[in-house]
């Protein structure tokens, strides 16, 4: 798996993912960079080509320089994503994907969550983008820091949460106003489909619905707007 970007290599190096070989611009070999200091330190193989090169390396053309050949992303489990909450001694905050296609949205979406201070991310096996180059690459290195759990049956995480004692909710239309919902508890969020929103049966195992007041023509956000607000409200009610 390739991670492009400066800041997307400078958070795979900090956070000891293990990198096969680091490529990068043979313009910047001569200058000072935490990049690559820290690669040194850390003994990683460096590779100084020239940008033509590395564009054809590039599967985003937005490397920056910096192309790292990292092995394949390390999926989390549901139970580790509650126990980092457990050791942090906060209350589990999870945000669940149902359907999310986009590589650009779920990328945004780790980002998101990561800078909000949610402990993991559950994904469908099946019917959700995994996680590749783009992906990576859009949460701008906020993946290095972010567990992400792939589960065979959403419906089935959602029921082991709520044996944990957390509360699951599905973002869609017409549920209680996030502004007047106590969110202070332990909470996962289910974020839907781009162009379909949570399935129905998916949305029948939650223990409720809440949405974000709109006043414009459009019925619906995209879903890493959504998700975003959503999760900062969060925040915001943990921090009162």
């Amino acid at each position: 798996m390739l991670i492009e970007g400066k800041n997307s290599v400078r958070e795979a190096i900090k956070n000891n993912i293990t990198i096969n070989k680091l490529y990068i611009d043979k313009s910047f070999s001569s200058r000072k960079d935490d990049i690559i200091n820290e690669a040194f330190n850390k003994k990683i193989k460096v590779e100084f080509l020239p940008k033509t090169i590395l564009d054809k390396k590039s599967k985003t053309q937005k490397h920056q320089g910096f192309i790292a050949d990292a092995v394949d992303f390390n999926y989390s489990t549901v139970e580790e994503i509650i126990e980092k909450a457990q050791n942090k001694n906060e209350k589990p905050f999870i945000v669940i994907l149902d359907g999310i296609e986009d590589p650009h949205n779920f990328g945004a979406i780790i980002r998101s969550c990561e800078c909000a201070g949610v402990h993991g991310i559950i994904i469908p096996k099946n019917r959700n983008v995994q996680v590749n180059e783009t992906v990576i690459k859009t949460s701008a290195g906020a993946i290095a820091n972010m567990l992400i759990a792939k589960v065979t049956n959403i419906k089935d995480a959602i029921t082991f949460l709520k044996e944990k004692d957390i509360w699951v909710y599905a973002a869609e239309a017409e549920g209680t106003n996030i502004y007047k919902q106590n969110l202070n508890t332990n909470i996962a969020i289910v974020i839907g489909s781009e162009g379909h929103g949570v399935r129905p049966t998916v949305k029948s195992h939650c223990d409720g619905i809440i949405s974000l007041p709109l006043r414009g023509s459009v019925n619906s956000l995209n879903a890493s707007v959504a998700c975003g607000i959503i999760v900062f409200e969060i925040l915001k009610q943990r921090e009162e």
